[in-house]
């Protein structure tokens, strides 16, 4: 896929097997006359429609990479899996898993976009924010930030992993971006300390990024979609903080 800095890009992340949550970011983007979409990774993992989403995303041109889900699909043995892992791989056929065997950790796309999951060194590590030790989740520093992105001198650096959208603008004008979940607004996490993090919406997140002069802008999209099937699913497969999550943004 040929990019063109000067034309708008849809960012999406963490799409966690939500497939509606998917097809209405994609048919907001469609709208906005959007056809260059970086995937962030996270595709499938929950306990959702993980064979619809990868239908979905099969049937699209998109520049994606791996997140630590994706990994873990693909490297750990399935007994080994977290319950959420388990649930997507029973539904993925081998092709799926094929496709993420394919997806490269991070990705270069010419001198203007760095693309990573988690960090450009770590796809389970947060970036933008960190978890205090008492659980509390808050903005990490601008040291941390900073030091994570030595080496990457691309204007844009692009992250997921934490389902949160935000952008960070560093003092040497480069500009970090999460787009948010498309599929999962809230989850909890026993690393390091057990934590929640919640973006108090049931909204399927994107992002738009668009190239002015010598300077990126970013604008952050929040979609309303009939959450009732994928909550009916997380139901179904015994998953009440799931249910909760994807009907309300919050656990």
């Amino acid at each position: 896929m040929t990019v063109s800095f000067d034309d708008p890009i849809a960012v999406i992340a963490d799409v966690h097997g939500n497939a509606d949550a998917l097809r209405a970011v994609l048919a907001d983007i469609d709208q906005l006359g959007i056809t260059t979409i970086l995937n962030l990774g996270d595709h499938f993992s929950g306990p959702l429609v993980a064979a619809e989403t990868a239908q979905l995303l099969a049937d699209r041109d998109m520049i994606s990479i791996s997140g630590n889900h994706d990994r873990w699909l693909i490297t750990q043995t399935y007994e080994d899996m977290g319950i959420s892992d388990r649930a997507a791989h029973d539904q993925l056929g081998e092709a799926d898993l094929d496709w993420l065997r394919g997806l490269p950790a991070t990705r270069r796309l010419g001198d203007q976009v760095f693309m990573c999951h988690g960090t450009p060194y770590s796809d389970t590590t947060y970036w933008l924010e960190r978890v205090l030790p008492d659980g509390t989740v808050a903005p990490n520093t601008y040291a941390a930030i900073a030091a994570a992105a030595d080496g990457i001198d691309c204007p844009l650096i692009l992250c997921g992993h934490t389902h949160l959208a935000r952008v960070v603008h560093l003092e040497d004008g480069r500009m970090i971006v999460n787009p948010g979940s498309v599929g999962l607004p809230a989850y909890d996490d026993d690393q390091p300390v057990p934590h929640v993090v919640a973006s108090g919406s049931p909204f399927a997140r994107f992002a738009v990024v668009q190239r002015h002069a010598r300077h990126w802008r970013a604008r952050f999209h929040a979609v309303p979609y009939d959450t009732a099937r994928m909550t009916a699913m997380a139901q179904k497969g015994d998953r009440p903080n799931w249910a909760r999550a994807v009907s309300t943004g919050w656990l």
